[in-house]
């Protein structure tokens, strides 16, 4: 059996999360129903924000968490996360669901998931690590401008018949509306930010979002007493059953069973499935799938601190992708872990997957028993909650505390992501980040490995020095140039290699050249070399010199053999 088919049976066989192996009693699940249905209230209105967000009616959202929210949770790899649509995926999933409609969103969802169970397969989960602070926060604190910048338009109820896809178009395009506000919509926006805001300060133990939406929806009613009428998601949305049945705002039946590509494209045509369709949507699918690698697994670390457990993260990507090939099936829109849910479910006391399929569960129920209350809600109070997400989402009291306390190069690295995600792309600011915070990590890398004269009572015609630090390439061409400028009046070198932990090509083709260079005479010996740079000098065959090279295991062997 060849070796990555024996790691793919190991990864799925460790795909049971270690708590089904406790005992589970019934105290615990007592524990998890609890936690289940306090994380469902949270979800429900927030699965339907999302979705309008999103640029899908708000029953996709509903039908993420139900299916998604269940499939994840049986086959990741942390026991506490609760998935489904999140805030992050807004900016990705709106332009291609105006672009492609329901049908191409749900195949570049599908994409997606294939893209993650690959990662979990390849074992990439512990390549977050490698992705540096000021590059997350400047992404995610770019995609929450985004996120309250598309909320503008619901929240104070503004006539746009139209709202442009770039960032300064779309400002300028609010800036030009705000003369059509309602006060109306204005109003139950307020209302709901001021609950949502002071709600936590009451100390209960019930979550702000639920009573924040009935104050919304209560503003509305008085609002109607005087003819006054707004946006809500019954007068927005709409749909048709098999059986020809109409209504306004959400269906009340459960997820059904379809194939995304029969549904019809943003143009009312039903798509052609074809490579160049999948050639359009993968950029998209590759987004989707970075970003959802990204948010479930620093979710899961976030979970392991509060709880002290350990999470794996690649059956965590694993479970991702395969909640998001299923989802698909039955109308959900792309998930991953949320981490305002999953912590909400750890503090309720949730301690197995189960609390998470409990909310899911609850969210089904909400699809059939409240869906003809839930058209009522009014779209600028789902707005106000979608504000609050993304002031959350932001994170800003750590990126205050990055511009106050942190080094420049990561300053510079968070607010050039930061733009790039709102003028351009989430997967170009990434991109660009990592690669600027690598350039300007190897620079100070490379400033730290420096050269420092030893005084061990050696004769006059030695010089011995310590080489500090890496000899990699972007360090080693400058050391050996200051080697040779320092080194002019002294017939006999010996560089001290013990705190040189790493030696790449570059450093030796650096040493080889330096060795080259050497004027007749000179005598230039090594000592104290650790293992991996004598391993790199063992590969290249590098041997002793006689009179211009030598190598010495220790510094006092080698003056005691040159003044002999």
């Amino acid at each position: 059996m060849k070796k990555h088919e024996i790691n793919g049976i190991r990864l799925f066989s460790a795909l049971t999360d270690a708590c089904w192996r406790e005992k589970y009693t019934s105290q615990r699940f007592i524990k998890d129903i609890i936690a289940g249905i306090t994380v469902g209230i949270i979800a429900i209105p927030l699965a339907m924000a999302l979705a309008i967000g999103s640029g899908v009616p708000p029953q996709y959202g509903l039908y993420t968490s139900a299916v998604a929210g269940i499939v994840i949770a049986l086959s990741g790899g942390s026991r506490f996360s609760v998935s489904g649509p999140t805030a992050a995926f807004v900016v990705i999933l709106y332009p291609v669901s105006q672009q492609f409609g329901l049908s191409g969103l749900l195949i570049a969802t599908m994409m997606s998931g294939v893209f993650l169970v690959c990662m979990g397969m390849a074992r990439f989960g512990r390549l977050i690590e490698y992705i540096p602070l000021s590059v997350t926060l400047g992404f995610t604190s770019g995609i929450a401008i985004t996120i309250a910048t598309m909320q503008v338009k619901d929240l104070f109820g503004l006539a746009m018949t139209e709202v442009p896809e770039n960032y300064i178009g779309k400002v300028l395009a609010l800036a030009q509306a705000m003369p059509t506000l309602d006060y109306g919509d204005t109003l139950i926006a307020i209302v709901t930010l001021v609950v949502l805001i002071w709600w936590p300060k009451l100390g209960l133990r019930v979550p702000g979002h639920l009573p924040a939406l009935l104050a919304g929806s209560l503003v509305m009613v008085i609002l109607a007493t005087f003819d006054h009428q707004v946006a809500t998601i019954g007068s927005r949305f709409s749909y048709l059953l098999a059986d020809g049945t109409q209504g306004a705002g959400i269906p009340p039946i459960l997820p059904q069973f379809l194939l995304p590509w029969n549904l019809p494209a943003a143009d009312g045509t039903t798509p052609d499935l074809s490579w160049n369709m999948l050639s359009a949507l993968l950029p998209a699918a590759f987004s989707m799938a970075m970003l959802g690698a990204i948010e479930s697994l620093l979710c899961a670390v976030v979970l392991d601190g509060m709880t002290g457990k350990k999470h794996h993260s690649n059956n965590e990507l694993v479970g991702q992708g395969l909640g998001n090939i299923v989802a698909p099936f039955f109308g959900g829109i792309t998930a991953t872990a949320a981490i305002a849910r999953s912590a909400a479910n750890v503090r309720a006391g949730a301690t197995s997957p189960v609390s998470a399929v409990v909310h899911s569960l609850l969210v089904i129920l909400a699809l059939l028993v409240l869906a003809p209350w839930l058209s009522y809600l009014p779209l600028a109070a789902m707005a106000s909650l979608l504000l609050i997400v993304a002031w959350n989402m932001s994170e800003g009291h750590k990126v205050v505390y990055l511009l106050r306390r942190a080094p420049k190069d990561d300053i510079i690295v968070m607010l050039l992501c930061m733009s790039l995600t709102v003028l351009f792309d989430m997967v170009i600011a990434i991109t660009i980040g990592i690669v600027l915070a690598s350039l300007l990590f190897m620079r100070r890398i490379a400033r730290m490995t420096r050269l420092s004269e030893l005084h061990v009572g050696q004769a006059e015609n030695m010089l011995v020095m310590r080489v500090n630090g890496p000899l990699f390439f972007a360090a080693a061409e400058r050391l050996f140039t200051e080697l040779m400028e320092s080194s002019e009046d002294y017939p006999t070198i010996i560089l001290q290699w013990d705190a040189v932990p790493v030696l790449d090509a570059g450093g030796l083709n650096a040493f080889l050249r330096f060795i080259d260079l050497l004027p007749t005479g000179k005598h230039l010996v090594i000592t104290d070399i650790p293992f991996q740079p004598l391993k790199t000098l063992a590969r290249a065959r590098v041997k002793p010199i006689n009179g211009r090279l030598s190598f010495f295991h220790t510094l006092p062997e080698a003056i005691k053999s040159l003044r002999d």
